[in-house]
């Protein structure tokens, strides 16, 4: 029974189920590079690499891994927000690329036909992502409100819509091409001299100033404001929270656009931030789908978020200096893998630990942990 007991204390506690999921994938990534024998020292050089700068087989530093790894992090970072603000009220926010897709689109065009005003001209094109991304799941949040569409369904199709859409209007642009528009002017990118000099030449932008104040953001509106009370609730207990008086319908949309800003601030972070062009996109970039994954390690927690972000950041940054000390990449790809399947079991084991309680109470108490 005491067994049983600190089983149940541990799922209880978030934190600690996501640094075991985490190191458990870390676990496995090491037996892989094992079993194709490879040395897994040569994963952690370059992990240690990415995070602090120091080539322990040369025995130099540079500070442009550091950059490249926030880099990496921001849109993974603000999309994950998206998925976990979502998720706070009860939603499951699958849409966030397309939502990140308006937004960069949105960000690009502002970016090409704005005054180009310095200071101005990239707040312009920020305002404009954010807008265009809320609106993008407003949509979605007034449909699930209003008429009860599933929102799962409804995102999906949209990221279709969106992508097509971006295509569309960005290959429209004079002097655009299948793969880029014409340059942007400086005045509207988030490049930061001082901080490319400070990680010697990286693409670190203001983009990293953006997600942590989202972050800071999130936590407000979620823990101190009667909004997030509306939508904590909401995300417990719909039926309750509507015979309590909340606006359920009105909560439902706040999440959805809300969710749609971050994601939408997302794309404008790597539309300005990492290119000094208008790209016409050929695929998905993926960071709202990877989103999902930051938001479901960081237990929706805008902290829990925020270290999540960063690890996949760094997963995904480690990989070309893993491929120079010989170990796939896809290793990487496999750890991120694992740590979500991970986690996403803890569900079910609750649900096991769940049914052994009341199997222990028909038999008067008692259980095999005994």
């Amino acid at each position: 029974m005491n067994r049983k007991k600190n089983w149940e204390q541990i799922l209880a506690d978030d934190r600690t189920v996501s640094l075991f999921v985490v190191g458990l994938g870390f676990a496995c990534g090491t037996l892989l590079v094992l079993l194709v024998g490879k040395n897994p020292a040569g994963m952690y050089q370059a992990m240690l690499q990415t995070l602090t700068g120091w080539d322990i087989t040369r025995k130099v530093w540079n500070a442009r891994y550091i950059g490249e790894w926030l880099t990496a992090s921001i849109p993974l970072i603000l999309c994950g927000l998206s998925m976990g603000f979502a998720a706070r009220t009860g939603l499951f926010n699958i849409g966030a690329e397309g939502q990140y897709i308006v937004g960069l689109t949105a960000a690009q065009f502002v970016a090409l036909y704005f005054p180009p005003v310095p200071v101005l001209h990239w707040v312009a094109a920020l305002a404009a992502a954010g807008l265009a991304g809320a609106l993008w799941g407003g949509i979605v949040g007034i449909l699930k409100a209003r008429f009860e569409v599933s929102e799962v369904v409804a995102t999906i199709m949209l990221n279709y819509v969106a992508f097509f859409l971006s295509r569309w209007v960005s290959m429209a642009i004079p002097g655009a091409n299948t793969y880029r528009t014409p340059n942007f002017p400086p005045t509207a990118t988030l490049a930061s001299g001082f901080l490319e000099n400070l990680t010697n030449g990286s693409r670190l932008n203001y983009g990293l100033f953006l997600a942590l104040l989202a972050c800071l953001f999130y936590w407000f509106i979620i823990e101190k404001t009667n909004l997030g009370f509306s939508l904590r609730a909401t995300g417990l207990n719909k039926e309750a929270a509507r015979y309590s008086g909340i606006p359920v319908t009105r909560s439902i949309a706040s999440s959805m656009i809300i969710a749609g800003m971050f994601a939408g601030f997302a794309g404008a972070a790597v539309a300005l931030g990492s290119f000094n062009y208008g790209r016409v996109l050929g695929g998905y970039d993926n960071y709202g789908f990877n989103g999902i994954a930051v938001a479901l390690v960081g237990n929706s927690q805008a902290g829990g978020i925020l270290a999540s972000g960063l690890l996949f950041g760094m997963l995904a940054s480690s990989q070309p200096l893993m491929q120079s000390r010989q170990i796939p990449k896809e290793i990487t790809l496999i750890i991120s893998g694992l740590v979500v399947v991970f986690i996403s079991l803890r569900a079910g084991v609750k649900l096991f630990l769940d049914w052994r309680a009341k199997k222990a109470t028909r038999t008067g108490g008692r259980s095999n942990d005994e």
